[in-house]
């Protein structure tokens, strides 16, 4: 099964937008500059439980696509993280077995296992906590996003120096905070 997490960042300027994604967009650009920011992204998004996707969420994914890191995305790039959100929503639906819109513990390794990662059950319960700090032993599809966007974005870091694939590096001060500090949101 192919992740999301591969294709972030990817637009394609040849690509066709779909007319409803250009609608949608349109819609989203509140103050009709030709660009979106993230808390228009936010007022747009709906997390499946009746609420928005949290800033983190709209940050960290307006971030992912916005070629020119200047806070805001285009209809390209909207487009590009449109397809990324359902490909997204998609793996969440199909590990929320219980159909309760969220992933609890078990859920959240098996997703995290059939990804590739093998992480200990006190992992996975502190990456729940971290992910939802009101304690509700579950996790909401934008935290998920996030949660295994940064996990990406730290197995992406750890691989650059992990040169012999070991499974472990040696990491100077720096770089450990140059990596910390760029893997978070």
């Amino acid at each position: 099964m192919a992740y999301p997490s591969a294709m972030y960042g990817a637009t394609d300027p040849e690509m066709q937008v779909d007319p409803q994604v250009q609608q949608w967009f349109l819609a989203v650009d509140r103050d009709n500059s030709g660009r979106i920011t993230a808390s228009e992204l936010k007022c747009a998004l709906a997390n499946g439980q009746g609420g928005t996707f949290s800033d983190t969420a709209c940050t960290l994914m307006i971030g992912m696509f916005d070629k020119e890191k200047n806070g805001t995305i285009d209809l390209f790039e909207f487009q590009a993280l449109y397809n990324y959100i359902n490909a997204w929503l998609g793996v969440f639906r199909g590990f929320d077995r219980d159909n309760s819109g969220n992933i609890q513990e078990n859920e959240l390794n098996a997703a995290l296992t059939q990804m590739g990662y093998r992480l200990g059950p006190e992992f996975i319960s502190f990456l729940i906590k971290k992910s939802d700090p009101s304690g509700h032993s579950s996790i909401t599809v934008d935290q998920f996003i996030v949660l295994c966007v940064q996990i990406q974005r730290f197995t992406d870091a750890f691989r650059v120096r992990d040169t012999d694939q070991a499974g472990t590096i040696t990491i100077g001060f720096e770089d450990f905070l140059s990596v910390a500090l760029s893997c978070s949101v």
